[in-house]
């Protein structure tokens, strides 16, 4: 197999992944308010469990071909890390928006909805983009530090729980993804975010996620992986 090959097949996967992702979000979120009318704690709460359950499913899926990042953010980090060199990660950048932005179509569409809508859920404040800093940090360190402390068979269910969390103890029930947040808005559901609400949430999660790596540094100064590698060592290394 090419190197090409090698990296089309890694960013189908980042693709699929993460289309996968927000079909969970946005579909779970749909259903929650149809299932519960009027209970907006319950429907958070299935919302989350939907959410969590779906992504360790997803990591598990398809880890063992792209590392399963599912997230600019994890995907930089791990540039800057030194696990993703820059070619590779400009084309999971692109699968990942392009995947979410799918995911968001088919979810709308499964439940008869426009294919796209545009949301009007405000969400500003300062709380919350401060809440998005929090997530963001937090998905890190979660990530990189069961990958680097060699347990990265732990990640899937780690990052899984991480998300159903912080669904609940943060004001912004944790997006903590620039694809899933830039997504978000094509829909006009539950788990909607209106686009004038999308620049403050992005930058907040770049923030976090420069917090993020120079934590992950002082913690793990040598890695025992050299990336966010969820469920096997780094696809990179499996490219022939």
């Amino acid at each position: 197999m090419s190197v090409d090959q090698g990296l089309a097949r890694r960013a189908f996967a980042e693709f699929l992944g993460t289309a996968l992702l927000l079909i969970a979000v946005i579909g779970s979120g749909i259903a929650a308010v149809r299932l519960s009318p009027g209970d907006i704690g319950l429907q958070l709460l299935e919302n989350a469990f939907a959410t969590a359950a779906g992504l360790a499913a997803i990591i598990i899926a398809v880890g063992s071909v792209s590392g399963a990042h599912l997230n600019p953010v994890v995907t930089l980090v791990d540039h800057a890390l030194g696990g993703i060199d820059r070619r590779a990660a400009a084309v999971y950048l692109g699968a990942q928006m392009v995947g979410a932005a799918s995911g968001v179509v088919v979810a709308n569409l499964m439940f008869e909805l426009p294919a796209v809508e545009l949301s009007t859920k405000v969400r500003d404040g300062s709380g919350l983009f401060l809440a998005e800093v929090v997530a963001t940090f937090g998905l890190l360190l979660v990530v990189f530090g069961v990958t680097r402390s060699g347990r990265a068979l732990l990640a899937p269910f780690a990052v899984g729980a991480y998300i159903g969390g912080a669904y609940f103890f943060t004001s912004s029930t944790s997006f903590a993804n620039p694809a899933v947040t830039i997504a978000r808005m094509l829909s006009d559901t539950f788990a909607g975010i209106r686009p004038a609400s999308v620049p403050a949430f992005v930058g907040a999660q770049l923030v976090g996620a420069g917090v993020a790596f120079v934590v992950i540094n002082i913690l793990y100064p040598r890695a025992r992986a050299t990336a966010a590698d969820v469920v096997v060592p780094h696809p990179q290394e499996q490219t022939a």
